[in-house]
């Protein structure tokens, strides 16, 4: 028997903006509130428990940014690469210099509340 990942819990200042960016994104929608004001996000027709993982922003006060010791990875499913980092700069991401050479195949981006994320280059089938 083995674990698999339910959610991944984003601690956050503003739970709304992100669970906006986060959703479109991915696909997701809101799949509920908690009275601490964390919003999960999901896949609409699966939600918890489904085969992706759901995301639970988390209000909190302490203030981080840049690269966390675990980050998401972003592949596109019904695009190119550069189609799709195009969407996610218009929905907020922005670039990331971490001392890339520039000849790496992925694009290293924030979103909104300055969390980095990478969009890699393989398209990915979608769910």
């Amino acid at each position: 028997m083995a674990c698999r990942i339910s959610e991944l819990v984003i601690d956050c200042a503003d739970p709304d903006r992100l669970a906006a960016f986060w959703s479109e994104v991915l696909g997701y929608v809101e799949l509920g509130r908690e009275g601490d004001g964390s919003i999960e996000i999901g896949p609409p027709d699966a939600g918890f428990g489904g085969p992706q993982p759901t995301l639970v922003l988390s209000p909190s006060s302490d203030s981080h940014t840049g690269k966390l010791p675990l980050h998401i990875d972003v592949n596109p499913t019904d695009r190119d690469q550069d189609a799709e980092l195009e969407r996610l700069l218009a929905l907020g991401a922005r670039p990331a210099d971490v001392g890339q050479t520039g000849a790496e195949n992925w694009h290293v981006l924030l979103d909104p509340e300055g969390n980095e994320f990478c969009l890699l280059h393989r398209r990915l089938q979608p769910l």
